[in-house]
């Protein structure tokens, strides 16, 4: 029998990472979990820890994944674990939106996707070979977007979420092919969640077609089913959250 899984979830005060954490938190094969968020979280998650039925562990800790001496402080204190999920990403921000032409492009709001989507997975991944290298099944996952496929890519538009998507998909391409070399017991991910109701799709769920708009909850069952099945497949793969593999 496997020994229970040991989680680090970054960005777990958000919608999929509040959702992913309670169910998670609600297993009997999971001994703990270190939850980060970024300054004062809003996801009620925070307010649930200890509500849960085992005796699943939870630590919160604050974390900005897009410093690099603050993850690597972060990483240090996190110990040994089997699962590392960052869910950490921004599609808009109170003044700007996604790009419906590059007439529309704002430098500091593209250079801010980037901080946001893409260099978060760089640093943890720079930080993680010491506390994944002794799990037998590792994984690390980021939860991407199908937008940042460049085969996938028939509407364009969307400049900077897209290019920071497709930028973080290259890194955990990269990171696999690294991977398989020196930390061949872990699984690298990339996951698109579909379209989920919270802060991040709100302002363009009007778009979405009926019965494709999913709960954090249903996003998060479906993700898990992904990751429970990676030790099957092998590293370096861009799915769904139905397990479909999508192009890069």
């Amino acid at each position: 029998m496997d020994a229970p899984l040991k989680i680090a979830i970054v960005g777990a005060s958000g919608g999929i990472g509040a959702a992913l954490l309670d169910l998670l938190a609600d297993r009997d094969d999971v001994a703990s979990i270190h939850a980060s968020y970024f300054k004062s979280p809003a996801g009620s998650s925070l307010g649930s820890v200890g509500n849960f039925g085992n005796s699943t562990e939870i630590i919160w800790s604050e974390l900005d994944a897009s410093d690099d001496a603050s993850v690597q402080a972060w990483m240090a204190s996190v110990g040994q674990i089997d699962w590392l999920i960052n869910c950490v990403g921004m599609l808009h921000t109170q003044t700007k939106g996604p790009e419906k032409s590059i007439k529309h492009l704002d430098a500091e709001h593209f250079a801010m996707s980037m901080s946001v989507n893409c260099l978060p997975t760089m640093l943890l991944a720079k930080y993680a070979s010491a506390a994944l290298k002794g799990s037998q099944n590792g994984i690390f996952a980021t939860v991407s977007a199908r937008v940042g496929s460049i085969e996938d890519n028939k509407l364009g538009g969307w400049y900077s979420y897209r290019a920071s998507k497709a930028a973080l998909n290259m890194v955990l391409k990269c990171l696999s092919i690294e991977w398989q070399r020196t930390l061949k017991n872990v699984r690298v991910l990339s996951l698109h969640p579909g379209t989920t109701d919270s802060r991040l799709s709100k302002p363009f769920q009007n778009n979405v077609p009926e019965g494709s708009l999913f709960s954090p909850e249903k996003t998060a069952t479906l993700l898990l089913a992904q990751l429970d099945s990676a030790k099957s497949h092998p590293s370096g793969r861009f799915i769904a959250y139905d397990g479909q593999e999508i192009p890069w």
